[in-house]
């Protein structure tokens, strides 16, 4: 069935339209579609694509909250998501007493310092390409600063470290470590954070927020000392089981 004849368009724009209306550039507006804050347009071709009023107002939205009240993308998706919501009002009241209790290594301000990408890659040895993978594997992200500067989060620093040191050991991407391995283990530490926040969420919120803060502060360090050996315990015994 055929659109009547000077019936609208429901998919009028094209890239160069919404750049034009949002003020965006092309770069910055493929990146919102590939990091899920924006959906992608409608296919016409290869490379080209259609896109409807729902996507301009998304874009200028994720502006506003990225410019104006200088909100991280991964808060930015929350909202988005409406996993925002997960949890009920007197839970986040909660969470929100708690988080303003615990010290600074754990109670990242939204907006934080952020300092140029170029900046950490020239200071690890690390290539313009090897971002490409922390961006691709959602272990950092990229927003943009003054004169289109990529801009990372100052206390993600640790992420260019490890991987430098990673290509240092012989985990070259040559060999295949890249942004797909990293997202095995960004997916697989998002999933466990995704069920162990709920499950503190439940259980947690019916202290007061002092002990909350206090109990998060004493038990992170040996959560992480489990996994990493628990980590190392997995890999002997996959060895062990190989057999002489």
């Amino acid at each position: 069935m055929t659109a009547a004849a000077g019936a609208p368009q429901p998919w009028p724009y094209r890239m160069k339209d919404l750049c034009r209306m949002t003020g965006m550039p092309r770069q910055a507006i493929h990146f919102y579609i590939q990091q899920g804050l924006v959906p992608p347009g409608r296919k016409t071709g290869r490379n080209t694509a259609r896109y409807a009023d729902d996507h301009v107002d998304r874009i200028r939205l994720v502006k506003q909250l990225q410019s104006e009240r200088f909100m991280p993308l991964r808060a930015i998706r929350a909202v988005l998501d409406g996993d925002d919501d997960e949890f009920t009002p007197e839970q986040r009241r909660v969470l929100i007493d708690v988080k303003q209790r615990l010290s600074q290594s754990l109670a990242r301000p939204a907006g934080g310092e952020r300092v140029e990408a170029r900046a950490l890659i020239a200071r690890y040895g690390l290539e313009r390409r090897d971002l490409d993978d922390l961006v691709r594997a959602r272990v950092v992200e990229v927003e943009r600063g003054p004169r289109g500067k990529a801009m990372v989060a100052a206390d993600d620093a640790w992420a260019f470290e490890l991987l430098a040191e990673l290509r240092r050991a012989g985990f070259t991407r040559e060999l295949g470590f890249d942004a797909r391995l990293l997202r095995v283990y960004e997916r697989s530490v998002a999933s466990l954070f995704d069920r162990e926040k709920r499950v503190l969420a439940r259980r947690l919120t019916k202290l007061p927020p002092e002990r909350v803060a206090a109990m998060l502060e004493s038990a992170l360090p040996l959560v992480h000392q489990f996994f990493a050996r628990y980590h190392a315990k997995k890999v002997r015994d996959f060895f062990a089981s190989m057999g002489d």
